[in-house]
């Protein structure tokens, strides 16, 4: 039979396995499982936006989808945005994911001609906060905003 000390400091080892794992700095049982709940809940999300985001990319068919590039620059994001057609409207729910990630658009180059090309500086309009948007962040907003753009050109 196991002891009960050999109980406790098996739950103790996975405990502390759940803690690494989660990046928490809770001591009690209660607070790790929680905060490990809450991690959980956030991979599912991001499983979630992925998963939109590669539905986003089969929608479009061969060259049509559109490059995205987002680089980070110190505080800003330069960001472009191509495809080889007009994507009329597209812009607006660019824009529409910018302001719903907090980003401020400093300077833009637009041209929807033909194609559609955006070439545009962005930064965070709130500096203090504790959420980190990297560049992975940015573009996943943008994939998302192109998605909206699809289900919205779909509809018509």
């Amino acid at each position: 039979m196991v002891s009960i000390e050999q109980e406790r400091e098996a739950m103790f080892k996975k405990l502390q396995l759940l803690r690494s794992i989660t990046d928490s700095h809770a001591h009690d049982k209660e607070s790790v499982v929680l905060e490990a709940s809450k991690y959980i809940k956030d991979l599912k999300q991001r499983v979630e936006r992925l998963n939109q985001d590669i539905a986003t990319a089969e929608s479009f068919t061969g060259q049509n989808f559109p490059t995205i590039r987002v680089e980070e620059q110190e505080d800003d994001f330069l960001i472009k945005v191509f495809t080889t057609r007009n994507c009329q409207g597209l812009l607006v729910f660019i824009l529409e994911a910018f302001e719903e990630l907090g980003l401020e658009v400093l300077q833009a180059t637009i041209s929807t001609s033909d194609t559609f090309i955006l070439e545009a500086i962005a930064t965070r309009e709130n500096k203090e906060a504790d959420d980190h948007i990297d560049d992975r962040v940015v573009k996943q907003v943008v994939l998302r905003g192109i998605q909206k753009w699809i289900e919205g050109s779909e509809q018509e």
